[in-house]
């Protein structure tokens, strides 16, 4: 099936290949030399790493047609991987959940059309909402390896084949619940970035969400849209349509890498210092831990999701100061609800927890113009459910050295008064 090709274009997707890998390679180099933000390029590794595994996948699923059902597996598996580390990313930048819901308490999303909330009521942007973002993405990255394994069982008992739209055959079945899913997927980024626009604006998110978008979605439709053109008879049969798609996606990896350049630059953290020195490999190796997938989705699908956990940013395991978590109890639904009515009651202080009318830099945008109305409230589709102004959390962790502390408190006198 491999001569269905000329011999020129699988040479083109040779160099292609091999340029997109190259440049993708490089571009993971500078980052891991220039890891100075490991909370942040911990995510931009993985992200830039599937240019490589597109490409590479993809030219041996056209060069090896009969097994390329297996190299196909491995790209889509790890598109799934790529959805969940861009939502991460986000959420990072903007300094966790924590301090998405506390930066937009008491804002809603307004009904739009094209937003397909139109005939909703205003949707709250509390804990839920980003709860609800973050499983929309999550649901694709857990499902996706699932039906990648069903489809390997199906295919070996000659249930399954590319571009099949027989009812016989479950390639339609699969295609229905894949598009099912990817759009969830793309539904809930769409309206992270809606309701965090502002939020996110000192960080250049377009070229980024575009560029997502067009390697992990836009693909996914393209393959369908080539498998359709077989079945209306524009290109030969399933297996021509096949190796065309792979075909483009070497050619399209090459863009990629070059767009990934101008998206996630590695500049931007060069001798910034902030997280310290890291080796290479030490760069590598955080990189490539998988814990924070492991407890993310442990914390998002548990019943205790509104006790936020905010991770200090060297991650643990760090030489120097002892550091400490913090928890704080974002309330969701009705106990947000409940918060809100009663702000006046507790001034500038909610649960205990202080709160700062000035942001991180790097978390987000400063105001400009009304003092009064915060940066995130300039969006045309977010409404302001209080009159009251609202004001920041300082969510940044304090360092704690408690070896001048002793080692025993006395307890408290609650007694009513001094004795």
């Amino acid at each position: 099936m491999a001569d269905l090709l000329p011999i020129y274009l699988i040479i083109l997707a040779f160099l292609c290949t091999v340029g997109a890998i190259a440049l993708a390679l490089f571009h993971i180099y500078k980052h891991l030399l220039n890891y100075t933000e490991p909370i942040y390029q911990r995510y931009i590794v993985r992200i830039v790493f599937m240019v490589p595994v597109y490409a590479l996948m993809s030219f041996l699923a056209l060069v090896l047609p009969k097994s390329s059902i297996y190299f196909n597996s491995i790209r889509e598996v790890y598109e799934a991987w790529v959805i969940y580390n861009f939502l991460s990313l986000c959420l990072a930048w903007v300094g966790g959940p924590g301090s998405v819901v506390i930066s937009l308490t008491g804002r809603s999303l307004k009904p739009s059309w094209h937003l397909m909330t139109c005939c909703f009521p205003p949707l709250p942007l509390d804990g839920r909402f980003i709860r609800r973002c973050k499983q929309g993405c999550l649901q694709f990255v857990i499902l996706k390896p699932i039906l990648v394994a069903v489809t390997l069982v199906l295919y070996a008992k000659g249930k399954y084949k590319d571009g099949n739209f027989s009812p016989d055959q479950s390639y339609l079945y699969l295609t229905i619940i894949y598009t099912i899913s990817y759009t969830v997927a793309l539904y809930a980024l769409v309206l992270f970035y809606v309701a965090c626009k502002d939020l996110l604006q000192p960080f250049n998110p377009v070229p980024k969400f575009v560029i997502i978008k067009s390697v992990v979605f836009l693909t996914y439709w393209q393959g369908v849209l080539v498998f359709l053109f077989a079945k209306s008879g524009f290109i030969r049969d399933e297996e021509e349509a096949a190796l065309f798609q792979n075909f483009i996606i070497c050619v399209e990896m090459l863009i990629a890498a070059a767009a990934h350049f101008y998206a996630f630059p590695y500049k931007e953290y060069a001798e910034a210092n902030v997280g310290g020195a890291r080796s290479f490999s030490g760069s590598l190796a955080h990189a490539l831990m998988l814990n924070d997938f492991y407890h993310d989705t442990v914390h998002q699908f548990a019943p205790t999701y509104h006790d936020y956990v905010l991770y200090n940013h060297n991650d643990g395991g760090e030489e120097g100061t002892r550091k400490y978590r913090a928890r704080t109890f974002v309330p969701t639904g009705q106990e947000m609800d409940a918060v809100r009515k009663n702000k006046h009651m507790f001034g500038n202080k909610i649960d205990g927890v202080s709160v700062s009318s000035q942001s991180s830099e790097t978390s987000t945008p400063k105001t400009s113009g009304d003092p009064a109305r915060p940066e995130s409230m300039k969006s045309s589709l977010l409404v302001d459910a209080s009159d009251s102004v609202s004001t920041m959390y300082d969510m940044s962790l304090i360092d704690i050295d408690i070896s001048s502390y002793p080692s025993k408190v006395p307890s408290a006198n609650i007694s009513g008064g001094p004795k």
